[in-house]
């Protein structure tokens, strides 16, 4: 009898042990090893997972050692998603033989995005939509309502992996799409499906796949309610690129960000909003988020923010109420909360405005989630502004980071997002004094600063 093999795996980190214990030495992680079965041990075979990530790798490596200097440096071929924000985000478009993995909520819009993509490939390549939660008859629907071309899409309702890739050895597609990777199981191994075993040895097999027949493989993967990807974390390192598409239930704005691309930038953003037939690309961002009322507002006022090879000016929203709470409140939509508070510190030891006995409620308007240090300088003159009830100049534009002693530090990209307030209409800007130009776009007045003292004067 040939011997079953396991092994235990972190479900945080993705580490393996060959046997079980209480805390993950790699991550310091608590009750999260969970037993894969690996399939029977036989002389000379191997078994679904037993290479786990490098096996899907094997068709692709070099067996001989070579010189760096004499490896082909030929540009990666790559072809259109049809969709040019998709493409951004993904680096320049699509990678034969690369695993792609979209993670987002239920009803962000992964499948209709990866269903609108589909369609228009298959009008100029061989797609093979593989659908484990709906059927066939629910994407047909799908794809009538959005009005999308259905002519040359081949499509198969599976969950078997088995099943699934000798009907992709058949057709041999160019583009292969999985929804979802939690829906599909392997016969040989025993958890059900959605399980940390099931999840990793399925992307594997598939991504091995993908690899050996220069297929693109885009699997759709769920997120757990803190956001992250569920299944192992191990999945992560599987494959080329990890792609979240976000964006809430009461917003028509859906936000895709690179997590991980091994083919280009991870900071890149693609903006798209829902409309009725789909998914639409958002091409102008700024426009987008910058629809202000036409009355002014205090605690209002907007920020350059550079997301991947593009500037994007979004709105800043402040509100400051007494608080009657002796612990006030401090909420930060679309912002890191723990540097809001970080933020207020600051304003009060260098800027001489408490606001301990209030409680600070800031929002990114449009759903968008900053996460660069540029929005510094504008959170704090909003709260100012809030504080003070005097609104600001409506063509005023401000970004730049704020250190702990006060001083208003350089960021990236600087001149170019100036570039980019005076395309908007605006007027005057407030930067950081490393970040001030030689010489100003017309009709732009910059204002560099050195404190966040002079920064206030500026106001």
């Amino acid at each position: 009898m040939a011997k079953a093999k396991s092994a235990f795996v972190c479900t945080e980190c993705g580490a393996e042990y060959s046997k079980w214990q209480g805390q993950c030495s790699n991550c310091r992680e608590w009750n999260t090893l969970t037993e894969i079965c690996l399939g029977s041990a036989r002389p000379g075979a191997s078994t679904p997972g037993s290479s786990g990530a490098r096996g899907g790798y094997a068709g692709t490596l070099s067996r001989e050692v070579v010189d760096l200097s004499g490896v082909d440096l030929t540009e990666v071929p790559r072809f259109s998603s049809t969709f040019e924000e998709f493409d951004r985000v993904l680096g320049g478009g699509l990678v034969p033989g690369s695993a792609v993995l979209l993670g987002g909520h239920p009803g962000a819009g992964k499948s209709t995005l990866l269903l609108q993509t589909a369609c228009r490939l298959a009008q100029s390549k061989r797609v093979l939509y593989v659908t484990g939660e709906e059927s066939l008859s629910q994407v047909a629907m799908r794809a009538h309502r959005l009005q999308l071309p259905t002519q040359g899409l081949k499509m198969l309702a599976e969950t078997s992996i088995e099943t699934l890739l000798a009907v992709a050895e058949r057709e041999r597609p160019e583009v292969l799409i999985i929804d979802s990777i939690q829906t599909m199981h392997l016969e040989d191994i025993g958890s059900a499906p959605g399980g940390v075993a099931q999840v990793r040895e399925s992307a594997a097999a598939l991504t091995r796949f993908a690899k050996q027949s220069n297929t693109v493989l885009l699997l759709v993967g769920h997120v757990t309610k803190d956001g992250t990807l569920a299944g192992p974390k191990v999945l992560e390192h599987m494959i080329d690129a990890s792609l979240l598409l976000e964006g809430g239930s009461d917003s028509r704005f859906r936000t895709l960000r690179g997590q991980k691309n091994r083919f280009g930038a991870i900071n890149e953003l693609g903006v798209f909003a829902m409309v009725e037939l789909g998914l639409k690309e958002v091409k102008n961002p700024s426009a987008i988020f910058l629809s202000r009322s036409e009355e002014q507002a205090s605690g209002s006022l907007v920020m350059v923010v550079w997301e991947g090879t593009r500037p994007i000016l979004v709105e800043v929203q402040a509100l400051l109420d007494e608080s009657a709470l002796g612990n006030p409140r401090r909420v930060a939509v679309g912002l890191d909360h723990n540097r809001l508070a970080m933020l207020l510190a600051v304003l009060h030891k260098h800027g001489g405005l408490f606001t301990g006995d209030q409680d600070v409620f800031l929002n990114v308007v449009g759903g968008v989630k900053v996460l660069e240090t540029s929005a510094d300088l504008a959170v704090l003159l909003a709260v100012v502004s809030s504080l003070q009830n005097r609104p600001l100049p409506r063509e005023l534009v401000v970004f730049g980071e704020v250190g702990l002693s006060g001083e208003i530090r350089p960021v990236p990209s600087g001149q170019e997002r100036i570039v980019e307030a005076a395309k908007h209409g605006f007027t005057r800007a407030i930067v950081p004094r490393g970040n001030a130009p030689k010489k100003a776009p017309a009709g732009m007045q910059v204002v560099a600063v050195d404190k966040l003292a002079e920064a206030l004067e500026a106001l």
